[in-house]
């Protein structure tokens, strides 16, 4: 093969085949900070809590702590005690007690794409709210110890008598939370109105909750600023059937759905409650 044959062969074989060396040569580096791995969220517990607040951060950070990572908190007696002395927020304390109990509403988002149930489903007088897949499920009852005293107000409308009535149920929270916006449901004896019931906001001691009202329901209330109705707009859903929406703007706390005649022989003495989760 003439000489200059051998050096156009060459050549082609260096532009088919790069050199070995050039190959196998390791990739550049792309700019910037690689990713880090996610790591395992902790477990948040009250000193993790404690730690937070000392450390100066603000609730709104807390909160979303909460929110977003695995808790174990204790909240008895002499925990809550310990979490006030240590400058936590009723706010935070409220998110910590919550953190431990079930979410029972549904997404909202998957609400408005289900259509409501038919009110056939609900039968038995009661208060219902609608869970995660859509269905009435009954209000959680307590026992409610009324204390009726001052002077009797007037007649009210319906022949409903108006009067103080100051209430007082055991244990700190309902066992049931629910996440606004939550639609309630109220299917009530036969002759009565919906303007008989009170939806109340209870106030939350170490070991009870309490609430102050007048008999006859927020419609018949002219004093509120020392009561604790919450303001609601129930709508006709069938006969002796009314539905309302309990929506964010409540505010998370615990509350309750007073019957009428409560604290007589004819219903026991029940309220229904449920606790509203921020």
């Amino acid at each position: 093969m003439s000489l200059s044959r051998l050096t156009l062969a060459t050549g082609l074989l260096l532009l088919v085949f790069p050199l070995a060396g050039l190959a196998q040569s390791p990739p550049q580096p792309t700019e910037g900070p690689l990713p880090a791995p996610s790591p395992h969220a902790k477990t948040l517990t009250n000193s993790s809590i404690i730690r937070m607040v000392s450390a100066g951060l603000s609730d709104d950070l807390i909160l979303q702590a909460i929110a977003e990572q695995p808790g174990q908190y204790t909240t008895d007696a002499d925990s809550l005690i310990g979490l006030k002395d240590a400058n936590v927020s009723e706010r935070v304390i409220t998110a910590m007690m919550n953190k431990g109990r079930k979410r029972l509403t549904q997404d909202p988002a998957s609400a408005q794409q289900q259509a409501p149930p038919p009110i056939s489903e609900v039968s038995e007088i009661g208060a219902y709210y609608k869970d995660r897949n859509g269905a009435w499920q009954p209000l959680q009852t307590e026992v409610v110890h009324i204390k009726s005293g001052g002077w009797l107000k007037s007649t009210a409308t319906h022949g409903i008598i108006k009067q103080d009535r100051n209430g007082h149920l055991n244990g700190r929270e309902s066992k049931l939370a629910l996440q606004a916006p939550v639609e309630i449901l109220i299917y009530a004896p036969p002759s009565v109105d919906i303007a008989e019931y009170d939806f109340l906001r209870f106030r939350v001691h170490s070991d009870n909750r309490e609430f102050r009202s007048i008999t006859g329901g927020v419609f018949h209330s002219t004093s509120g600023a020392q009561r604790d109705e919450v303001e609601f707009h129930p709508e006709k859903a069938g006969p002796r059937t009314w539905r309302f929406t309990v929506d964010a703007s409540v505010g998370g706390g615990e509350y309750g759905i007073l019957p009428p005649g409560t604290g007589n022989i004819t219903n026991g003495g029940k309220i229904y409650t449920f606790a509203i989760t921020e």
